[in-house]
């Protein structure tokens, strides 16, 4: 299980760089960022290297912060995969709430970022179906 950063930043201009600067003048590496936006507010999720520290350094500056577990799921580099995970959860009858893809800088393979609830029974099936968990 991964602990992802999730920021709810104003969605105006030099939101993003105020973050991400706060983040890297920290010495903390983001491996991936993901926003998704409404009129108002736009919530960025991202992968650090340390996520508690992140959040208490955002939280800090006035930002709203949390720290949410998902699950990291290595799939191969080829035309179908996302599809055969997703179809390999919908199998095991699991529920996404969301889901984006990353790149692990470890495996050099495509990474499907996942929240879904029931985190240990979600990754026994995928481990079982013979996909590799990043934790």
């Amino acid at each position: 299980m991964i602990q992802q950063l999730s920021i709810f930043a104003p969605n105006a201009k030099g939101s993003m760089v105020n973050i991400t600067k706060l983040v890297s003048d920290a010495g903390i590496d983001i491996y991936n960022v993901v926003t998704n936006d409404s009129a108002e507010f736009g919530i960025v999720r991202m992968l650090v290297t340390e996520p508690e520290r992140a959040c208490d350094l955002l939280s800090k500056e006035g930002y709203m912060c949390k720290l949410n577990k998902v699950i990291g799921v290595e799939i191969p580099d080829d035309v179908g995969s996302l599809t055969n995970l997703l179809q390999n959860i919908t199998d095991c009858n699991i529920n996404i709430d969301y889901l984006y893809v990353s790149y692990s800088r470890d495996s050099k393979t495509p990474l499907a970022v996942l929240h879904a609830p029931g985190y240990a029974e979600v990754e026994a099936s995928l481990v079982s179906r013979g996909y590799t968990i990043v934790k």
